[in-house]
C-alpha cells in the first residue's frame, strides 16, 4: 500500500508538472539526474555503463529492488510519468553525456497514456528511433523493449491502452529487427488472458512488483550481455 501511494504521488505530480498552462523552464526534467551525473562524468573509471531510460517503469526499479542495481551497477535514468519526446531532450545529458557503453530504452507507455498530450504510434517510434541513432552517433548499444502490457491506466481512465500497446510493441520490435537491434519481450511472459499486466507481476496494473522486476531482470541481464 506505501508503496502504491508513492507511486501515486509521483506519477500524479508528474502529471501536473507537465501538462500545467504555465510554461514550463525545465519541462524534461532535467534537474532530476543532474547532480548524480555531475559525479559520474567526473569520475575516472574503466568500468562500462549501462544506462537504463525510461519512466516510472524504470525509475521505480532500482528502489524496489535494490541489490540488483547494487550488484549490476546499472544507472537508473527513469523519471516518472514521462514521454518519449521529454526523454530525447535529456537524452545527451543522462546517457550520451555520461560516456554509456549499453543503453537499454524502455518507454512509449505514457505516450499512449497521452501525459503530454495525443500522439500517435508512429511519433512515439519516431522518437525512439531518434534516440537509437544518437546513440549510435556516439557508438552507445542500444537495446530495445517491449513495453509492458496494460489494459487500463488508473491516473487516465478514459484510455484503452491494451491493443495499442500490442501495436506499438509490434513496431518496435520490427524497427529492431530489421536494424539489427537487441529486442527484449517482456510482454509475453508478463500479459494475462485480458491483455492487461498479471496480478501475480503487479499490484495496480502498470508498474512491475519485486516478482514482476526479478522476471524481467534475466531478460535484461541476456540481452546486455549479448551486446556488451
Amino acid at each position: 500500500m506505501k508503496r502504491i501511494l508513492l507511486m501515486t504521488l509521483l506519477i500524479t505530480n508528474s502529471l501536473v508538472y507537465s501538462q500545467n498552462d504555465k510554461p514550463n523552464p525545465d519541462w524534461p526534467n532535467l534537474k532530476k539526474y543532474a547532480e548524480e551525473n555531475k559525479t559520474l562524468t567526473t569520475a575516472n573509471t574503466n568500468t562500462k555503463r549501462i544506462v537504463l531510460m525510461g519512466d516510472s517503469i524504470t525509475e521505480f526499479w532500482k528502489p524496489t529492488d535494490v541489490s540488483f542495481f547494487e550488484r549490476t551497477n546499472y544507472i537508473d535514468r527513469g523519471i516518472s510519468g514521462q514521454t518519449t519526446p521529454q526523454m530525447l531532450l535529456r537524452f545527451r545529458q543522462d546517457v550520451i553525456d555520461l560516456k554509456a557503453s549499453v543503453v537499454v530504452i524502455l518507454a512509449g507507455t505514457n505516450d499512449i497514456a497521452e501525459n503530454t498530450g495525443p500522439m500517435t504510434l508512429e511519433q512515439t517510434l519516431g522518437n525512439i528511433i531518434s534516440m537509437v541513432e544518437l546513440a549510435k552517433a556516439n557508438k552507445i548499444k542500444a537495446i530495445l523493449c517491449s513495453l509492458l502490457p496494460a489494459n487500463k491506466f488508473w491516473w487516465n481512465t478514459q484510455m484503452q491502452p491494451a491493443d495499442k500497446i500490442i501495436a506499438l510493441n509490434v513496431m518496435i520490435k520490427d524497427y529492431a529487427q530489421r536494424n539489427n537491434i537487441t529486442y527484449i519481450d517482456y510482454y509475453t511472459p508478463m500479459v494475462d488472458s485480458d491483455k492487461g499486466l498479471d496480478k501475480k507481476w503487479a499490484d495496480d496494473g502498470v508498474h512491475p512488483n519485486l516478482a514482476g522486476y526479478r522476471l524481467m531482470e534475466p531478460l535484461l541481464e541476456a540481452a546486455i550481455k549479448k551486446v556488451n
